[in-house]
């Protein structure tokens, strides 16, 4: 199978599509690795900084897409994860504290400019949008707005929904170890999964395999979407990576932690392992991984 497509990829087969100094030969060779594993199209995710370091990484992106026919076929999109999520541990995860705060119509307008109109995704927590007012302006402008990095509580999500919230971003992370054991923001997002699209990653590490059954028996096929999740060793097989301001280790799962294994880091895994887990560990056939992996993606985005 093939035609995969993968809506959080923040780098590839080496190269870190959220570095300073991306040259076009890095990001080509990305593309390149990503189409020989299958992909054909992919939006590029820049991940939480100051508000003009990720201006700058976006544009950059797309003047290197503007430079290269096979980065502007197969970079559909930017999807910008952050900064507008939940500061507190465990909800953070692996983004910077110092750079996340609250929604800013005015700062994600500069983002919206900085992308060129190549802007498909924009993660958020949506108690961390005061009003919606972020959230429904994304939505006017056609853009995916998806909740991540979250602890909203069900009133926030309704609100959300109500503002043109669409997503949620790889649930079951972004979140702490321990919580309540009911009223979690698994929980809640689950609980109305009939009007969101939920995504997931499928190496077995962020989400463990007999979780992601259950979630997907819940979500229903139709509405859910498997992601990566990739940064930069993604393609590269197990081993020790070091990359932006972070040094990773990968083991045969290519989850990513950081050394002393208190968070993930992204992930190193590739769709083809992706295919073979949901096939492996969840029993899927080539109809559902193909809607999950393929067309639920595109769908979701209207491509």
């Amino acid at each position: 199978m093939n035609n995969y497509f993968d809506i959080q990829v923040n780098g590839y087969g080496g190269i870190d599509f959220n570095k300073d100094g991306l040259t076009v030969d890095e990001l080509r060779r990305a593309c390149e690795t990503l189409r020989r594993d299958g992909v054909t199209g992919i939006f590029a995710t820049i991940c939480t900084e100051q508000i003009p370091v990720m201006g700058r990484r976006a544009t950059q992106i797309v003047k290197l897409c503007d430079r290269d026919p096979l980065c502007r076929q197969l970079i559909a999109g930017i999807h910008f994860e952050g900064p507008f999520m939940n500061e507190t541990a465990g909800y953070r995860g692996a983004h910077s504290e110092a750079a996340l705060h609250p929604a800013n119509l005015d700062e994600m307008k500069l983002l919206l400019d900085a992308a060129g109109g190549l802007t498909r995704m924009v993660t958020l927590a949506p108690e961390r949008d005061p009003g919606m007012a972020t959230t429904r302006y994304l939505a006017g402008e056609g853009i995916v707005v998806s909740a991540g990095h979250t602890n909203a509580s069900l009133n926030d999500l309704k609100a959300g929904l109500d503002a043109g919230l669409k997503m949620f971003t790889h649930l079951g992370n972004g979140c702490p170890m321990q919580m309540h054991r009911h009223d979690n923001i698994i929980q809640r997002a689950l609980s109305l999964a009939d009007q969101l699209w939920l995504c997931f990653i499928a190496d077995g590490v962020h989400v463990p395999f007999f979780a992601l059954k259950n979630y997907l028996k819940v979500a229903g096929l139709e509405r859910a979407i498997i992601t990566t999740d990739a940064v930069a060793p993604a393609g590269l097989g197990p081993g020790t990576y070091t990359f932006g301001k972070w040094t990773v280790v990968a083991g045969e799962d290519m989850a990513l932690w950081a050394p002393d294994r208190s968070h993930l880091v992204g992930s190193g895994i590739f769709m083809p392992k992706v295919e073979d887990n949901l096939r492996r560990h969840l029993g899927l056939g080539d109809t559902a991984i193909r809607q999950l992996i393929c067309d639920n993606p595109r769908r979701a985005f209207g491509l």
